[in-house]
């Protein structure tokens, strides 16, 4: 079982949160979900997972400011 790092978990909910408006919580991410994810950056798995499953993009037309996750 693969322990999922804190400061990646705080990265990847910040950027769900900027880009789905959701957390991994939210979304009802697992620990084995998470960990399906956590070999890539944060913000590469947060848009992966968005496209995995289809979410919709909050910021599609306003990106959200002071997160840095402009596309």
């Amino acid at each position: 079982m693969t322990r999922i790092d804190g400061d990646w978990l705080e990265a990847f909910d910040e950027a769900m949160l900027g880009f789905f408006a959701i957390d991994h919580a939210d979304a009802g991410m697992d620990q084995y979900l998470l960990e399906r994810y956590s070999d890539l950056p944060a913000r590469e798995a947060a848009l992966g997972f968005g496209e995995d499953y289809e979410l919709c993009r909050m910021n599609t037309f306003w990106p959200v400011r002071g997160l840095g996750l402009s596309s």
